[in-house]
């Protein structure tokens, strides 16, 4: 399985139905092309072919926009966005071209020059289906609901079992948290283009986000089988079994998620959570820490990061995470409390080496100890945008 890239199902459209994955549409044929059927056995020959090409031809401006095209295909921003300009400042009038120039700003993360090039290719009447998905795509991306579900309706006018469409759209009213038509339509998606893992993962998710793993798993299943090591479909398998009250089963997939994609904080979470609530407290720091630099936003991290240095016996993170919490709620007064309590245990000098660099805390007030906190689960909000990746 190919690794994902960000947006993939947008980037090499043909697996919906588009035409020319890693070609991004026709360029005119009055141009010197070289026979990219006969270098498609592999990266190397494509280049070399194109490479050799160019250096005979280097003022063809369709060389250029080929190989940006294959850059582009095997995730080489940077190339593709250099041989993309060079292929318009040669001839700037194909829309084309500011399509693939669209896509390349758009894998970077450049949402409003994706857009600005989008609009370079309509005003040279350029206005395929491709780059009606990409600006929904990158309207959704930039939080302009309404502005994507029209790009998509357009799209699903003229091909009405679109499956990429149908995904979007799902990711749309997921973004919107109108559950019910999310639901509809990535169902809808995954039933026209059932080979698409990411399409998988984000039904499974959303509907473990619902509760309903029976429903999830399934999906998580078949997302395997063409997948066997998407990260986020181990991360959903996970929440199938916690979500059915098998915590030991779950944790074993969290674990594996983690280790497939170190940037899935999710599974990193649930790993250190697991740990808190079995009081195995040496094993949460490394898993929680690792969340936390993903994400300031998990439920109760830094409070299970404080209680867990202070079990272990590593005061002086502990002072740090509970003095951090102070800050964090400084109205709270067991974590004012526990300052002062692990502070008693810290040698002097430490102690006002501390407060220099973090300023000494309020005066404590006894407190009682709090209860072990409720967590809110993760998956309270729609499903993230960006795919995540997945490596051979």
């Amino acid at each position: 399985m190919p690794r994902f890239r960000p947006f993939v199902l947008l980037l090499c459209g043909a697996a919906f139905g588009l035409t020319g994955c890693g070609e991004t549409g026709p360029v005119r044929t009055s141009e010197v092309m070289v026979n990219l059927g006969a270098v498609r056995s592999g990266p190397e020959l494509q280049a070399a072919e194109l490479n050799g090409a160019i250096a005979r031809q280097p003022r063809n401006a369709g060389l250029y926009a080929r190989r940006a095209a294959f850059d582009l295909q095997a995730g080489q921003t940077a190339r593709a966005l250099r041989d993309i300009n060079q292929a318009i400042e040669l001839d700037d009038a194909p829309g084309e071209y500011y399509l693939i120039k669209a896509r390349t700003l758009r894998a970077q993360g450049q949402l409003q020059a994706a857009l600005a090039a989008a609009a370079q290719a309509q005003q040279r009447g350029y206005n395929p289906p491709e780059l009606h998905l990409l600006l929904a795509e990158t309207n959704l991306a930039a939080r302009r609901h309404r502005t994507a579900l029209d790009y998509l309706d357009r799209v699903l006018r003229e091909d009405a079992d679109h499956a990429a469409a149908l995904f979007y759209k799902g990711l749309v009213y997921a973004a919107l948290r109108d559950t019910a038509q999310a639901l509809d339509f990535l169902r809808a998606s995954v039933a026209r283009g059932g080979q698409q893992p990411e399409a998988l993962h984000q039904l499974a998710y959303l509907l473990n986000a619902n509760r309903q793993p029976a429903a999830a798993a399934p999906y998580v299943a078949r997302g395997l089988a063409l997948s066997p090591r998407y990260a986020a479909l181990w991360y959903d398998r996970g929440r199938v079994f916690d979500l059915s009250g098998q915590p030991d089963s779950a944790v074993r997939n969290y674990v594996r998620a983690a280790r497939l994609d170190s940037t899935l904080y999710r599974a990193d979470y649930r790993v250190g959570l697991y740990y808190y609530r079995n009081r195995q407290y040496g094993r949460v720091v490394g898993p929680l820490t690792r969340a936390r630099r993903r994400s300031q936003y998990l439920p109760e991290v830094g409070q299970m990061l404080a209680d867990s240095y202070e079990q272990i016996g590593q005061l002086l993170p502990a002072w740090v995470a509970y003095r951090q919490l102070v800050r964090q709620f400084p109205g709270n007064r067991h974590y004012t409390y526990k300052v002062w309590k692990v502070g008693q245990r810290l040698p002097g000098s430490q102690l006002d080496s501390l407060k220099l660099v973090y300023g000494a805390p309020p005066l404590p007030r006894r407190a009682p100890t709090a209860a072990r906190p409720s967590f809110e689960p993760l998956e309270v909000r729609p499903p993230a945008l960006v795919t995540p990746t997945n490596s051979q």
